[in-house]
């Protein structure tokens, strides 16, 4: 038996999911006639308080239309370099996009609003230009305090820039600080949600924003080959996790602090970040062999930047969770310094 703890995308939809999607009433969507795509959109601009809201294939493809609507060529985004759209989109804030990141302090992705009002570039005719902010919640399971994305908006009002919020796991925020995602999107221009993640769908994203920006990010979705047919199969999904998922999020928030209480104990484990349902931390003997290690009894962990990842979600029940307590008392410092 392995238990996989290297993401929450690696969720398999449950019976129930799976029930809602058969039975999903569909149209083609490409022509806005999938009612049940419709329905997930309209819950999804209730979530957020936004004016409009659009089913995109992935966060990714959320972050990149906010960047080709709102940045593009001679325009900057300043943003953090541990953000997703630095690190982990192979560079397509600048390949597709073509808007130039530029990063400011931050500390473990959370971004300090100092440093960015000091990096914002006004207009000049040999430079490029500072429109948009880009911020994450939560950042490496991190939850971005609130009093932080108000100064980045009260700044972004003063220079006329655009806030973009990838808040990938915006619902691991909510249950975690009991503050509604409609609140964390007053102080974002755009937002974007996960689907897949711990929310437990097989696919998709939503992207929210004003009707003028969802217009053109219907545009924008289609130029990426994102025009799809009868998806309300799968935003079945999407609406069975909205409607069941969210709260038990406080599952794998308790699990991840049981975990973490079995790697402080472990003598092997220096804890980076701990938060949510996301864990970072290194090891004297080095995190290949720690991953190894952990691996061969069946738990798997992901190498992040140079860190071992822990990350839990519906797959890992609480019984679970104390096996892999187990397995991770039962390696000894000897066997990894061997």
């Amino acid at each position: 038996m392995s238990f996989d703890l290297r993401s929450d995308t690696f969720t398999l939809p449950s019976s129930g999911m799976r029930r809602a999607m058969y039975e999903a009433e569909v149209g083609d969507d490409v022509y806005g006639e999938d009612p049940t795509v419709r329905r997930l959109e309209e819950m999804a601009e209730e979530i957020t308080g936004k004016e409009s809201s659009l089913l995109i294939s992935s966060g990714c493809m959320g972050n990149l239309i906010s960047l080709m609507v709102k940045g593009g060529r001679g325009f900057e985004v300043i943003t953090s370099s541990l953000s997703h759209i630095a690190r982990h989109e192979i560079g397509a804030v600048c390949s597709l996009s073509q808007t130039l990141p530029v990063y400011a302090e931050c500390n473990n992705g959370i971004l300090n609003p100092k440093s960015v009002e000091e990096n914002i570039h006004t207009y000049h005719y040999d430079a490029s230009e500072t429109t948009m902010i880009e911020v994450e919640n939560t950042t490496s399971g991190l939850v971005y305090p609130l009093e932080t994305m108000k100064e980045i908006k009260e700044i972004a009002e003063r220079k006329s820039l655009w806030v973009h919020l990838d808040g990938a796991r915006i619902f691991n925020a909510e249950v975690q600080s009991s503050i509604p995602v409609k609140e964390w999107a007053r102080y974002c221009d755009d937002i974007t949600f996960c689907l897949s993640k711990g929310l437990g769908a097989p696919a998709f994203s939503i992207l929210s924003g004003d009707k003028a920006f969802i217009r053109e990010a219907k545009r924008l979705k289609k130029l990426l080959g994102g025009g799809m047919r009868q998806i309300g199969i799968m935003a079945a999904a999407g609406i069975y996790a909205l409607e069941n998922n969210i709260q038990r999020l406080s599952e794998d928030h308790e699990n991840r602090a049981m975990i973490d209480r079995a790697l402080r104990d472990s003598g092997w484990a220096d804890i980076k970040i701990s938060s949510t349902n996301m864990i970072f931390f290194t090891s004297p003997f080095g995190v290949d062999r720690v991953i190894d290690a952990l691996g061969k009894r069946g738990v798997l962990l992901l190498d992040d930047g140079g860190m071992a990842r822990v990350v839990t979600s519906l797959n890992v029940s609480r019984e679970d969770s104390k096996e892999i307590c187990r397995i991770i008392g039962s390696i000894k410092s000897e066997e990894l310094s061997a």
